[in-house]
């Protein structure tokens, strides 16, 4: 027994080697101010958009609550990934993450991502409430329910993620130390391990498959019944109406879902050049977000222009000494 823990320790590898993502060695400074530049813009984009929510007061509704919760998700989880990207451009240190942080990184990466999914299906109940029972959304998404269901997106993310964090780390990583990726996810790291992966694989493709599936099913029912509640309003610029506070959400949930399932249902298909879906919905889709609620949405953009005017006024109203 005493001989068997020696080899465990002995043979567990106290780091791994990201490879990183396909054709970035060969620019890696253009590509490092590539990185920067959409890193730059998602932090600032969606800290824009949180502190809008969070001053003006014509946006006191459940949807621009939700909204906020989505903004600091988008920029936390753009910060999981893109400096650990952008260190690997600079020296071969930078790709060099220990066998703890890799841990942390895929524990924080799927707590983000999959409170980010449960969220988007309360942000589709909330506009299904707010279209299909309007005289009742008032009384059903009152400041304590709204907080109630953000609060759970947050919680049951946090318990999804310990779930496929654990059972990915309790095996045991002897040899080969190259994650082909470029960042720890489950795929890649489970490739590395010195144990039969297949429980882990069929509980990924189940759990995660289960969630996104889940979440995905509700988010359709209820832009079901919110375009059949739609069509039922006479007028055109009634229905234009009730579609604008969806589209910003419907485009964001299919940049969100379609990239993940050619991830996860092909967990075999991990490699540096598998890579691209994942820069897709982890770095590119949180830039966008900032983009697409603001000009999808007139009442954010008058609120902008609010926070705007006011931060040139300010100095201006300052009385001299």
């Amino acid at each position: 027994m005493v001989e068997k823990m020696q080899y465990l320790n002995q043979s567990m590898v106290s780091h791994f080697f990201l490879e990183g993502l396909m054709y970035t060695a060969e620019h890696p400074g253009l590509f490092f101010l590539l990185f920067l530049l959409i890193y730059s813009i998602t932090v600032s984009g969606n800290l824009l958009i949180l502190l809008t929510v969070g001053s003006d007061p014509h946006l006191r509704s459940p949807m621009y609550h939700f909204l906020g919760h989505l903004s600091f998700l988008d920029a936390c989880l753009s910060t999981v990934t893109v400096p650990k990207v952008m260190a690997g451009l600079l020296t071969l240190d930078g790709k060099v993450i220990s066998f703890q942080g890799c841990a942390l990184q895929l524990y924080c990466f799927h707590f983000l991502a999959s409170t980010e999914c449960f969220l988007y299906t309360v942000m589709a109940y909330d506009r299904y409430l707010a279209i299909c029972q309007p005289l009742h959304y008032p009384v059903v998404m009152n400041k304590r329910v709204c907080a109630g269901l953000a609060g759970s997106t947050w919680a049951i993310g946090a318990m999804h993620s310990a779930i496929h964090t654990s059972l990915t780390f309790r095996l045991l990583y002897c040899g080969p130390q190259h994650i082909a990726y470029f960042f720890c996810d489950i795929p890649p790291v489970l490739k590395l391990a010195c144990a039969d992966t297949t429980i882990n694989e069929l509980v990924m493709l189940a759990n995660i498959g289960v969630v996104a599936a889940g979440c995905l099913i509700l988010i359709i029912i209820s832009y079901a019944f919110i375009v059949a509640a739609v069509l039922r309003i006479r007028t055109a610029e009634g229905r234009q109406r009730a579609f604008s506070t969806c589209t910003a959400h419907l485009t964001v949930v299919l940049l969100y879902y379609m990239p993940p399932v050619c991830i996860y249902l092909q967990p075999s298909s991990t490699g540096t050049g598998a890579g691209a879906p994942a820069v897709f919905y982890t770095i590119v889709t949180p830039m966008l977000n900032p983009f697409i609620y603001t000009l999808r949405n007139k009442e954010v953009k008058r609120a902008l222009r609010r926070l705007v005017c006011s931060s040139q006024e300010s100095p201006a109203s300052t009385p001299a000494p």
